[in-house]
């Protein structure tokens, strides 16, 4: 297709020729760097969804962009059939990163949770004893862990679930952040494992009670069952620690990464735990032909050097608390609550005149600022991390002007 391509023409092509499982802004983005993106026609935005916090080192960042490229002009990938000599480097650096014995490569966030759940129930019939096909791992109503078939039964969300039946068994649903709940769960002898977000990013940033990780990590200690923190999204910086379960000086026995593993510039994803965890598995029982290859390895730690180097969690942490604390200031009862931790933050919107959090995002858009509404009545705002506190300020103008349209 030699001539330039418009918006509209790519929006047409998508539309054409690509499934419709998802439902863009209209809004077609051809540059990036750093906090800001341009359009195709080049008009720029500040982006503050950051590929759903992808992109907390920024995009198209360029030490990391650097390992993408040397090592794809070295060796791209040798599959784990073979040894290549970029897998252990990576392995040991992450490791002592986040201080696990192990770890096991992947590629999608999906995958990660997938390999999490086939370790706790390996882990539940060679080393707890549960009986064959009996272990059950706890899960949180109002959860987002991924969406393969597996993941979706463990899902309430009707949008997640409806007409993709049957359902993988062994889950047991209850409400976030409600310990009692938790305790009458792990009743049950048969309970490996309890998954879980520090912080429910999908359904709206709910950021549970403080000391809600802590008791529940005990519970599940005093229980044998292990503690899975999906850290997906909450992980590596993005709020203001640098995982979520810092916060409350949470251990994870599996913890589970992806998304700003790469600084969004190559699919990667991660499962961390002792040896006494991650060598149930053994060989020919769990892989992937691209999981931990060598470009993969590359950019995960130019990803984390990056998180290190330019104290990204110290940043989310204080421009976190600037952005809810200016947000509250807006003259508007669009606003009903204000929410977060560091810079993964939300805004509950009160419709009104027949306008929504959707209409919010259009006008912002209009604006130059790109942000996404969840559940139709939330807008989740989460910028890449390397955003200046001029650029954030900037920002919360067009946030500011744009809602004050609706009074």
């Amino acid at each position: 297709m030699s001539e330039k391509l418009t918006s509209k023409t790519v929006m047409e092509l998508e539309d054409k020729y690509g499934a419709h499982n998802y439902h863009p802004l209209s809004v077609v983005l051809a540059e990036g760097k750093g906090a800001r993106v341009w359009d195709v026609e080049g008009k720029e935005y500040f982006d503050f969804l950051s590929a759903y916090s992808a992109i907390n080192q920024g995009h198209c960042h360029p030490k990391i962009v650097k390992a993408l490229t040397d090592q794809a002009q070295k060796l791209t990938l040798t599959s784990r059939a073979f040894y290549n000599d970029s897998l252990g480097v990576y392995e040991k650096y992450v490791t002592d990163y986040f201080g696990y014995d192990k770890i096991l490569p992947m590629n999608s966030g999906a995958e990660g949770d997938e390999t999490a759940l086939k370790l706790c129930r390996k882990w539940a019939y060679t080393k707890k004893g549960i009986p064959e096909n009996q272990a059950k791992i706890i899960v949180c109503a109002d959860n987002f862990h991924g969406r393969t078939i597996t993941i979706i039964s463990m899902s309430t969300d009707p949008d997640a679930r409806n007409d993709f039946g049957p359902y993988t068994p062994g889950f047991i649903t209850i409400p976030y952040n409600d310990i009692p709940a938790l305790e009458k769960a792990l009743e049950d002898p048969n309970v490996a494992g309890f998954l879980v977000e520090p912080i429910q990013g999908e359904a709206g940033v709910m950021v549970p009670a403080e000391g809600y990780l802590k008791k529940a990590y005990d519970l599940c200690k005093a229980k044998n069952v292990l503690f899975i923190a999906d850290e997906v999204q909450t992980g590596i910086a993005r709020t203001g620690k640098l995982l979520a379960c810092d916060h409350e000086g949470v251990r994870p026995d599996v913890l589970i990464l992806g998304k700003a593993l790469s600084g969004g510039v190559y699919p990667i994803s991660a499962v961390l735990a002792d040896d006494e965890i991650m060598l149930t598995i053994k060989p020919g029982e769990h892989g992937s032909t691209f999981g931990g290859n060598p470009i993969a390895a590359r950019v995960a730690i130019a990803a984390l050097e990056v998180v290190k180097e330019e104290k990204l969690a110290e940043r989310a942490e204080k421009l976190g608390k600037l952005f809810r604390d200016e947000i509250k200031k807006i003259p508007s009862d669009m606003i009903e609550t204000v929410r977060g931790k560091g810079l993964l933050n939300a805004v509950v919107i009160r419709p009104k005149g027949g306008k929504t959090a959707w209409d919010v995002c259009v006008k912002m858009a209009e604006n130059g600022l790109l942000a996404k509404p969840t559940h139709d009545h939330i807008i989740r705002f989460a910028p890449p991390l390397v955003i200046t506190e001029e650029e954030l300020m900037h920002a919360l103008e067009i946030i500011k002007k744009s809602i004050l349209t609706f009074e």
